[in-house]
């Protein structure tokens, strides 16, 4: 079992009912699942761009990623539906605390100039949305071995029912937000 379950089971549990006061063990959120999501917009020119990125979010997440492929045409773009535009994958249990760790620990303080991420990318249900500009900040990844940096989005999906509860939930679990 890793620490950060560990530290759900115990601390964050007791934290999260002494401040909102539940009235049940089971009423306190959890986070449910991570999706890492990858657009690589030029993998319709190029199939072997789409490659790497997969190799790249695989070493990240530690799980294959699926492609995924295009909804609609869309001329502007020069895009047609089923090109496959993009890679995500869905962490949950133990893979997903172990992203987490890895995330606030250790790939967060390495972005250039970072205050804090910010505190108001939630979506009104509890659930918060994270954008990173390059893939590097993860230590997995060796800077020699890229061929291009790609930014990606990370999706924490809580079974929070406010913004103010999966607030706490992520500040319990060490998520550095920016000082207002």
């Amino acid at each position: 079992m890793s620490r950060l379950r560990e530290t759900y089971n115990n601390e964050v549990v007791n934290a999260m009912i002494n401040k909102f006061g539940y009235k049940n063990e089971m009423q306190v959120p959890k986070i449910n699942k991570i999706v890492i999501n990858m657009g690589v917009g030029e993998a319709k020119d190029n199939a072997k761009v789409l490659d790497s990125a997969v190799k790249d979010m695989s070493i990240i997440a530690g799980q294959k990623p699926v492609i995924t492929k295009a909804k609609n045409s869309i001329a502007n773009f020069k895009l047609r539906e089923g090109v496959p535009i993009g890679c995500k994958v869905t962490l949950r249990g133990e893979k997903m605390y172990e992203f987490l760790d890895r995330l606030v620990n250790l790939a967060l303080p390495r972005v250039r100039d970072f205050r804090g991420v910010n505190p108001n990318s939630f979506d009104g249900r509890g659930n918060y949305a994270l954008g990173i500009k390059e893939q590097l900040i993860f230590p997995e990844i060796e800077y020699d071995k890229i061929d291009k940096t790609r930014g990606m989005d990370i999706i924490i999906v809580t079974t929070a029912n406010t913004d103010e509860e999966a607030r706490e939930l992520l500040t319990l679990f060490n998520m550095p937000f920016q000082k207002q």
